[in-house]
């Protein structure tokens, strides 16, 4: 269900033995990362606030920013600084300042530096922000210093009214963009060009006058200088509509391509902008909901998106880099690209420049100082981490800078800025957590959670076993840090019941990490409840073995691995199922709960599996499918869920909700057995092997990608919402299929399991066997000679409950004598009503034979909202009139009926069969067809299927009575309408 408005699953290896291997359906690898850069930070000096802007030429890199100290790496604020007027210079290879010191000031306000650049021939470095001196000499924010002599070139003293924002130097004038009106008293709306340092006239105004409405923060200049790119706040440029991006003449001024609003959301931005040979990037930056916070990737051929990247979490600059695009964010949400789910916010990633697909590596800062506060004289930080970036190089050794208002790099101090080289690679990979399954007799499957490395996405893990130094199987394993499938290794040939160790390592090429030995136990016999539920398709299948961590394995062969968030107690007492030294999850109802590993797209058909015990009186969310992995989830349903009561619903959404709910309460304390089906046949709701409940029109449900969850998700806006989302209890044995389980797999994992269901035999009769054929969802054959319940012959578990007033063993309709039959006394108390409430059906037939005299009517069979006593929705009915005629007769704001010419009161037995699906409403009697009715719907509301009577009031041709009076034999429900060759065939194996 949708409350408001990842790349898919990493390959998985499943082994066997030493020798077969398979990848995980639907697998994708990481790619082959061509990242310059190791993700551990390198020594670095500091700052003590931000730092918004860099520059580099020839292994000098140069700071800008909103500081007034600087100080050496380890040191903390306020200790070991030397004052620096929000400018320094610093040695690319060492991160240590090279000792140009320049002041950047202003007389009233807060001076900072937003723009640096470097002029082609790298002799000039322009420096644009707010500040009025420069080590006391009078400027107006924009300035050029002489890089070899670290001074002010005097002559260059272009007056700007307003904050420069960006700074694009060319061999022959300065661009320039920001805040400003005028330049040197000259009308300029947020861009002007003046002189270069190199003119004789140096910083003087040019004729280029392009106009936007509001702020520009970036420029760049195609490769073949003839489209200048501009970005920022704006929403026109030159007077036109053209949202935050825009292309003008690098001479003229003149549009040469605009992007309207909309290309770009009207809440967002462009921060920054990158370009390389093939195209142009954007860093955007959104305020509010319904943004566009990620990057975009457009050709210079066609000046069009090649791509767009739509996560959440504001760009603030970018850098291309050896075809690698380097971003700087607060990134925090990339389900949309099937990457990252929504929680940790992380500040630095890379991505290919030719699709945007995110590369496994991630160094991390933090967002900038907590509590926000600055020293005396600097503003307080907007807290979103890195602001810019830039490459330098000094003796052919490239060093990515990363600057910004952070105060950690990779989880230690370090302020306003950092670099990383191309080695040493000192991050090693996180340790594997292994655990394992021992289903079948003298094997052990081991499974481990693939570790993470922060700069290193495909890593190759060692299994050895019984402490042996030569591995019994080595391989490789793709992984995120939010995507970690399991590997797993089938060690067969295991002496049964024999003990074994194990321990994997993982290595990235230069760092080995080792997991903890593991001992296990080879199967000593195969498991019957385990190997009937892989044998049966399971494709995720959480056993819940682990004794402690966060791993839950995947008994499955398709890997996908659970992740404990810790809310429980692993291990909470004896599992479920009998004969099995399985163990079982307890959750604690306030936080706990199991989430996948890994996103995969939602089933259309799917079955949900699963064991539990509770005697909560809050409700919770036993199983269910949701687009977040950790936080509540925006899209939500395939869940079942517990009611304050102790029902359980079973809830798909398509459109609107669509339920099955079950009439009884299961938080008794004990062990219980919940399957829920959807597929081409409707939703179906199974309790301890039994059916009891199904919407056979819901066949289809909400589209989106996610997550399996055990224990929470969200309920907002769903039927018998619980207090608690959180489920209070303990859970076991749970699995999804990709396809519907049957009703008789079903009760066979309720037996193997150590239960008992009661299944009536399959008919042997002509007649049985016809209807049975035709797969009823509920045939009452009534043939019981004692007790209150009506067996379901169909197998569905829909059994039906007989009224005091119904009189059982009556002889039977069909000729051969087979069966008996219900006797109706006429009153309230005579009826058969289904124990299994259901959705009303779109498509269905009823069928059921009647013998009769009764001169007052009444209801034969109908659905309704009550299972007893008079419903207050009631259709989808047959009814006798007074005079024996026969009315089927279904609600749409007024009654669609059908009547029968002919009489039907006449002591005989009479064959019934009402229709309505896609081609409308039908009425047999006797297997003739008598009447037809073009209507296709009919009200819908969930209720019961009624045999005897129920609430007529206000339909055509009311009886006297709602009750039938007379014999009822052979009631059967149907999913789909019945053609008039299977009525006529049914008619005739009763009757032959």
């Amino acid at each position: 269900m949708k409350r408001t408005r990842m790349l898919a699953g990493l390959a998985a290896l499943a082994l066997v033995g030493s020798t077969a291997l398979a990848l995980a359906p639907a697998a994708t690898a990481a790619p082959d990362a061509p990242i310059a850069f190791t993700s551990n930070n390198l020594s670095t000096w500091q700052t003590n606030g931000v730092v918004w802007a860099l520059a580099q030429t020839g292994g000098t890199v140069f700071a800008g920013g909103s500081f007034t100290a600087i100080r050496p790496p380890g040191s903390a604020i306020g200790t070991n600084e030397t004052p620096a007027a929000n400018f320094m210079v610093l040695d690319a290879a060492t991160g240590v300042p090279t000792g140009c010191g320049l002041n950047f000031t202003i007389s009233s306000g807060t001076a900072t530096i937003r723009a640096l650049a470097v002029s082609p021939d790298g002799r000039t470095l322009y420096v644009g922000g707010y500040f009025d001196h420069v080590n006391g000499v009078y400027v107006n924010s924009l300035v050029a210093i002489d890089i070899a002599t670290c001074s002010l070139v005097p002559t260059f003293h272009p007056q700007v009214n307003a904050t420069v924002r960006t700074i694009l130097p060319t061999s022959t004038g300065v661009y320039i963009g920001g805040d400003f009106t005028s330049v040197d008293g000259t009308a300029r709306q947020h861009l002007a060009e003046v002189t270069t340092v190199g003119d004789t006239a140096p910083g003087s105004l040019l004729s280029w006058a392009p106009t936007t409405d509001l702020t520009v923060r970036s420029m760049v200049l195609s490769p073949d200088g003839t489209d200048l790119v501009v970005g920022g706040d704006f929403f026109t440029l030159n007077g036109a509509d053209s949202h935050a991006l825009g292309i003008v003449d690098p001479v003229t001024g003149a549009t040469i391509k605009d992007y309207p609003l909309g290309f770009i959301e009207q809440n967002s931005v462009v921060k920054d902008l990158a370009t390389d040979a093939t195209g142009f990037y954007t860093a955007n930056e959104g305020t509010g909901g319904g943004v566009f916070d990620g990057r975009i990737a457009i050709d210079w051929s066609t000046l069009n998106q090649r791509w767009r990247d739509t996560c959440l979490g504001a760009t603030q600059a970018v850098l291309v880099y050896d075809n690698v695009l380097y971003a700087g964010s607060h990134t925090h949400d990339c389900s949309s690209m099937g990457e990252q789910p929504d929680g940790r916010r992380q500040h630095l990633i890379a991505e290919t420049t030719s699709s945007g697909m995110e590369y496994p590596w991630y160094p991390d800062t933090n967002d900038g100082p907590s509590p926000n506060v600055a020293p005396p004289g600097l503003p307080t930080v907007e807290e979103i981490g890195p602001r810019a970036m830039t490459v330098a190089t000094e003796n052919n050794q490239p060093y990515l800078w990363v600057a910004g208002e952070f105060t950690t790099v990779n989880g230690s101090p370090q302020q306003g800025l950092t670099r990383f080289g191309d080695g040493p690679d000192l991050a090693a990979p996180s340790v594997p957590a292994i655990t394992s399954s021992a289903t079948t007799a003298g094997t052990v499957q081991l499974r481990w959670r693939t570790a993470t490395d922060t700069d290193d996405g495909t890593l190759t893990y060692k299994l050895y076993r019984d402490g042996g130094s030569t591995p019994v199987w080595t391989g490789t394993g793709s992984s995120y840090w939010w995507s970690r499938p399991q590997l797993s290794y089938l060690d067969t040939g295991l002496v049964p019941g024999s003990w074994h160790t194990y321990r994997v390592t993982a290595g990235d090429g230069t760092n080995t990490t080792t997991s903890p030995t593991y001992t296990i136990r080879a199967a000593p016999a195969t498991l019957p409840y385990a190997s009937q539920v892989l044998a049966d398709g399971a494709q995720l299948y959480w056993r819940y073995d682990e004794a402690s961590g966060s791993f839950i394995g995947d008994t499955s062969s398709a890997n996908q691995n659970g992740y404990f968030n810790g809310g429980g107690t692993w291990r909470d007492g004896t599992g479920a199922i009998a004969g099995d030294a399985s163990t079982a999850l307890g959750l604690n109802g306030t936080s706990g709960f199991v989430y996948d590993e890994t996103a995969q797209p939602s089933p259309a058909t799917f079955s949900i599996e699963t064991w539990f015990k509770t005697s909560t009186t809050s409700g919770g969310v036993l199983v269910g499918f949701g687009d977040k992995q950790t936080a509540a989830s925006g899209n939500y349903d395939k869940h079942i869920y517990m009611t304050n009561s102790g029902q359980l619903v079973f809830g798909t959404y398509s459109g609107g909700t669509q339920t099955v709910i079950t009439p009884n309460a299961y938080n008794d304390g004990q062990w219980h057995y919940a399957v829920a089906t959807q597929g081409p046949g409707g939703m179906a709701l199974y309790v301890d092997g039994s059916r009891v409940g199904s919407n056979t029109s819901a066949t289809a449900n909400q589209q989106y990608q996610g997550y399996w969850h055990v224990g929470a998700d969200s309920l907002g806006g769903w039927p018998d919402q619980p207090s608690s989302s959180y489920f209070q209890g303990i859970v076991d044995e749970t699995a999804v299929y990709p396809g519907v389980l049957t009703p008789t797999q079903v009760a066979t994992h309720y037996t193997l399991a150590g239960g008992t269901v009661a299944v009536p035999p399959t008919p042997s009769d002509s007649y049985g066997k016809a209807v049975y054929n035709d797969a009823p969802s509920s045939y009452w054959r009534l043939d019981e000679t004692s007790g209150t319940t009506a067996a379901d012959a169909s197998n569905n578990g829909n059994t039906a409950a007989y009224g005091t007033g119904a009189t059982l063993g009556a002889p039977g309709a069909l000729p051969t004598g087979d069966g008996t039959a219900v006797t109706l006394d006429g009153a309230s108390d005579g009826i058969v009503s289904a124990n299994n409430s259901s959705a009303s059906p779109s498509s269905y037939s009823t069928e059921l034979w009647f013998r009769t005299t009764t001169a007052v009517g009444g209801k034969l069979i109908g659905f309704g909202n009550s299972q007893t006593g008079l419903s207050g929705n009631y259709d989808k009915h047959v009814y006798m009139t007074d005079s024996g005629q026969l009315v089927f007769g279904t609600w749409n704001g007024s009654a669609d009926t059908i009547t029968s010419s002919g009489a039907y009161n006449d002591g005989a037995w009479h064959y019934l069969v009402a229709t309505q699906g896609a081609s409308g409403m039908a009425l047999y009697v006797d297997g003739t067809l008598v009447g037809t009715n073009p209507t296709t719907t009919s009200q819908a509301y969930n209720g019961y299927w009624r045999v005897g009577g129920d609430n007529l009031n206000g339909w055509p041709n009311q009886p006297d009575s709602d009750w039938f009076a007379g014999s009822i034999d052979e009631v059967a429900v149907y999913p789909t309408a019945l053609t008039a060759a299977q009525v006529a065939a049914h008619y005739a194996a009763a009757t032959h």
